[in-house]
């Protein structure tokens, strides 16, 4: 299992599997063929259904055009074998090809192919699922963010501290901000305003409000194109972040502690991204969303001094409940559903923590076993549902 650097990533939205990963391959591809004086990039499947809503294009022009005339292709129809999000890119030079490369958009910015799968990155991680690091906590003594340090180093609370910071700018900036979010929806910036209104409320749905308010801070710099987290992914960015942040301003928590929190809520998303997928192309927003809020339960609950039984039973709950959740963007923009569904599963992740807390951990279905279910409800749920705007909310939307 990989690091938290490469589930944590510091990135410009709207989508990291549309915008993240896509400019990361068309960097890679210019090193490759810098002397080339023309290329021609194709996306297939979901990077072609969704990518202009998703500024995929702008993302890999914004690398190859200073280079060299750049054509983008859309092949919505085609979806290569490896994964839902194909781009094939290719060099020409003197009007022959002398350069090409097949690469996927696996989801959270990360890139693979058929060679990568051949050679996967160095592990960090001995133990991929839950219940293995569950037993060593229960044998050791110890709690997941101790196993992180394990196998990460203490190097990794630098890391993580940054992590943080981002994420905080991130909610500052987006409760600052007003305005029209681009993309042709109208979709107004509510953040500011359901801060302001919180003020006026008695104190459980003032607490309420502002979880929804930090939520809607995050996911709606995310939908504009802004600097966020990928928690696991730019599309779920906003429920760890608001979880977290509200805590601080509600209980005090120390940053050490949020750190730590950060930790183990990676943890769990590392072993969902291991075991299944956080591509919402390949398995629909339950991989996006739903390990989002399980991540942030998990991370809650530690918080609120939950036993590691505890704590994976929050963050079986938070990705239990999303299990089928369909991934179908209207117009092909991180906007509607995606903003307000980060908010209710902040919500819902705090309801999570909760509920385990008040339990003694034990339960019948692990977090384990949901991860293994969420990747084969992925297989079966159709690709109309997948990220490609076809099916669902998206089906026969046509802006005003």
């Amino acid at each position: 299992m990989e690091s938290l650097k490469e589930l944590y990533k510091i990135g410009t939205g709207p989508s990291s599997s549309h915008t993240m990963g896509p400019k990361k391959a068309a960097e890679a591809f210019v090193k490759r063929a810098s002397d080339a004086d023309r290329y021609k990039v194709t996306l297939y499947g979901s990077l072609a259904a969704t990518g202009k809503g998703h500024m995929t294009d702008v993302a890999i022009l914004s690398v190859l055009e200073p280079v060299a005339p750049t054509e983008i292709v859309w092949r919505p129809d085609i979806s290569l074998p490896f994964h839902p999000n194909g781009m094939r890119f290719e060099a020409f030079k003197a009007g022959k090809p002398v350069d090409e490369w097949v690469i996927y958009s696996v989801g959270g910015g990360a890139l693979a192919n058929e060679e990568t799968a051949k050679n996967p990155p160095a592990n960090i991680y001995p133990m991929t699922h839950i219940s293995e690091i569950l037993e060593w906590c229960n044998r050791e003594g110890q709690t997941f963010w101790e196993y992180v340090e394990e196998c990460e180093g203490p190097g990794i609370w630098d890391y993580l501290d940054e992590i943080w910071t981002a994420m905080c700018e991130t909610i500052v900036r987006g409760l600052t901000a007003e305005g029209v979010l681009p993309g042709g929806l109208k979709v107004s910036r509510k953040a500011s305003t359901y801060l302001v209104k919180a003020e006026s409320y008695t104190d459980t749905l003032r607490s309420r409000a502002k979880l929804y308010a930090y939520a809607l801070a995050t996911a709606e710099e995310n939908a504009s194109g802004g600097t966020v987290v990928t928690a696991p992914t730019c599309g779920s960015s906003a429920v760890m972040p608001a979880v977290l942040y509200h805590l601080v301003n509600t209980r005090n928590f120390s940053r050490l502690r949020i750190l730590r929190a950060l930790a183990t809520g990676g943890l769990f998303g590392n072993v969902a991204k291991t075991n299944s997928s956080i591509s919402g192309a390949e398995v629909g927003c339950q991989g996006e969303v739903g390990v989002a809020c399980a991540m942030a339960a998990a991370a809650a609950c530690q918080l609120f001094g939950g036993t590691p039984s505890q704590i994976e039973y929050a963050a079986e709950m938070g990705l239990e409940h999303h299990l089928g959740l369909t991934c179908d963007p209207v117009c092909g923009l991180v906007q509607i559903p995606c903003i307000e569904r980060n908010a209710v599963a902040a919500a819902r992740a705090l309801d999570a923590n909760s509920y385990a807390n008040l339990s003694d951990g034990h339960h019948m279905i692990s977090y384990d076993r949901v991860v293994e279910v969420m990747k084969e409800t992925g297989k079966d749920i159709p690709s109309l549902y997948r990220e490609t705007s076809e099916g669902g909310l998206a089906r026969n939307y046509t802006q005003k």
